[in-house]
C-alpha cells in the first residue's frame, strides 16, 4: 500500500481527531503522490515515520486525502465497511423507531465521502469522493449484507463529485420506485427519491419540524421553500387551520399534493420564485400566523457570503411583512458558511426594518442521525430558529 509522510508539524489536526489532509501538507520531497490514481487507499504516516492510519487520496484535489481509520495494519474490505455500517444503524435504531433515517453521515460515522438514506427497504446512496467511488463494490456488498435492501438508488449527481474530478451519475440495483414511502414522526409522506432533490427527503430536519406543534394548532402557515410539505403537512398534523406551500418545483408541489391528500388534509400551493411568490401574497393582503422559511443552502462557497447574506435577509424580511400580530418565523439556514450568530443578527435587523419585535424563543439543529463530528466544524451546518414577532 502508498504510504503519504506528511510534512513537519502537519499530523496535529489528525491526531486530534479530524480526518481530512490537505495537499499542502503532504512531504512531498519524499512521497510522490502526484502521479497516484485518484481514490487509491494509502497509510498515513507523520514526519517521524510514525503510522496515523489508513485513507485514501485524490492528487488532483485540494483536499487530497481522508482517514478511514487510526490503525495503521486496517484491511478496508467489505467486513471493515460492514463493521462501520453496523455501528452507524446502532445509533439510528436507539433513536428511531421505523427504518426511516440517514443511516450514514459521511465523516461523522467514520465514512467519509458515504451519505445513505434509509427509506425501509430502499436506500439511496451518494459517493462524494474518489476514495469512496473506488470502494463503492464494498459499500454495496455491505449494504446488502446488513439490511437485504429491495432495492438501492446510486444518486451520484451532486456537484461535490465535480470538485474530485467524478463524472455525474445515477444506478440503480435492485427495485427502486420513482417515489418511496417513509413515517416521520408517524406522519406518513411519500418521497421522489428518483426525481426530486438530492436524495428525495430531509431527515436533517425530522427534530425541528417535532417542535412545530405548540405554535401550529389553529394557525394558519405558510411553508416557504417547501419542496415535498414536510413542514407544512407536520404542521396541518398538528392542528393548523390552513398550510400553503411555496416552490418552484411543480414536481415538488405535486408530490406535496398527495402527501396532503395521504394525510387527508387541504393544501394550497404556489408555484415560483420565493421571493416574487412572497410579495405577491403581500400584495394579496395576506397574513400568516405561522411562517417556515427554509431555502437550499444560499451560501455554497465562502465567495458567495455577501449575496447570500442578501439573499437570507430579503427572505426574511418579506416573511415578517406576512406575519400576523404576535406570529411565529421559524428561520433556517442549511449553509455551513451562515453561522448561527449571523443569521440571529439578519433576523433582529430586519426585525428592526419592518418595525417589529423580536423574541427568539427556540434555536434547533440538525437531527441526531446527522451527527456532529466534534473536530470537524463542517459536519455542523444546520440552524433553526424559532422567533416570535410582537
Amino acid at each position: 500500500m502508498l504510504t503519504l509522510k506528511l510534512k513537519t508539524r502537519e499530523d496535529r489536526r489528525l491526531r486530534a481527531g479530524h480526518l481530512w489532509v490537505y495537499s499542502n501538507e503532504i512531504d512531498t520531497a519524499t512521497t510522490a503522490a502526484k502521479g497516484v490514481a485518484p481514490g487509491t487507499l494509502c497509510k498515513f504516516v507523520d514526519s517521524r515515520d510514525k503510522p496515523l492510519g489508513v485513507g485514501y487520496v485524490n492528487p488532483t484535489a485540494l483536499l487530497c486525502g481522508r482517514l478511514l481509520t487510526g490503525k495503521a495494519d486496517a484491511v478496508i474490505d467489505a467486513d471493515w465497511m460492514l463493521r462501520r455500517l453496523q455501528s452507524a444503524l446502532a445509533l439510528r435504531e436507539k433513536l428511531y423507531p421505523t427504518p426511516y433515517y440517514r443511516l450514514a453521515f459521511g465523516d461523522s460515522d467514520g465514512l467519509p465521502g458515504l451519505v445513505v438514506d434509509r427509506y425501509g427497504d430502499v436506500l439511496v446512496v451518494q459517493l462524494t469522493t474518489a476514495g469512496m467511488e473506488n470502494l463503492k463494490a464494498i459499500v454495496i456488498e455491505a449494504l446488502q449484507r446488513l439490511l437485504k435492501p429491495r432495492g438501492i438508488l446510486l444518486r451520484n449527481d451532486t456537484s461535490a463529485r465535480e470538485l474530485e474530478g467524478l463524472s455525474l451519475y445515477e444506478e440503480i440495483i435492485g427495485e427502486v420506485p420513482e417515489t418511496v414511502d417513509l413515517l416521520e414522526s408517524g406522519v406518513p409522506f411519500k418521497a421522489p427519491v428518483r426525481g426530486g432533490q438530492k436524495t428525495g427527503w430531509f431527515y436533517d430536519q425530522h427534530a425541528n419540524r417535532d417542535r412545530l406543534a405548540p405554535y401550529v394548532k389553529g394557525a394558519r402557515v405558510l411553508d416557504v421553500f417547501s419542496y415535498v410539505g414536510g413542514w407544512a403537512v407536520r404542521a396541518a398534523k398538528f392542528g393548523a387551520s390552513e398550510v400553503t406551500c411555496v416552490d418552484s418545483s411543480k414536481l415538488a408541489l405535486e408530490v406535496a399534493a398527495e402527501n396532503a391528500k395521504l394525510n387527508g388534509i387541504a393544501l394550497e400551493t404556489r408555484q415560483g420564485d420565493a421571493l416574487d411568490v412572497l410579495k405577491t401574497l403581500r400584495g394579496e393582503g395576506r397574513q400568516f400566523d405561522v411562517v417556515v422559511v427554509d431555502p437550499p443552502a444560499l451560501i455554497k462557497r465562502k465567495r458567495d457570503t455577501d449575496a447570500g447574506t442578501e439573499h437570507y435577509a430579503a427572505l426574511n424580511r418579506q416573511a415578517m411583512h406576512l406575519l400576523a400580530p404576535d406570529g411565529i418565523l421559524i428561520s433556517c439556514s442549511c449553509s455551513f458558511h451562515m453561522e448561527a450568530a449571523e443569521l440571529q443578527r439578519i433576523l433582529l435587523r430586519e426585525s428592526r426594518t419592518v418595525g417589529r419585535r423580536l423574541q427568539i424563543l427556540e434555536q434547533g439543529g440538525q437531527s441526531p442521525d446527522h451527527p456532529v463530528h466534534p473536530a470537524i466544524v463542517e459536519t455542523r451546518y444546520l440552524k433553526a430558529f424559532y422567533c416570535r414577532l410582537a
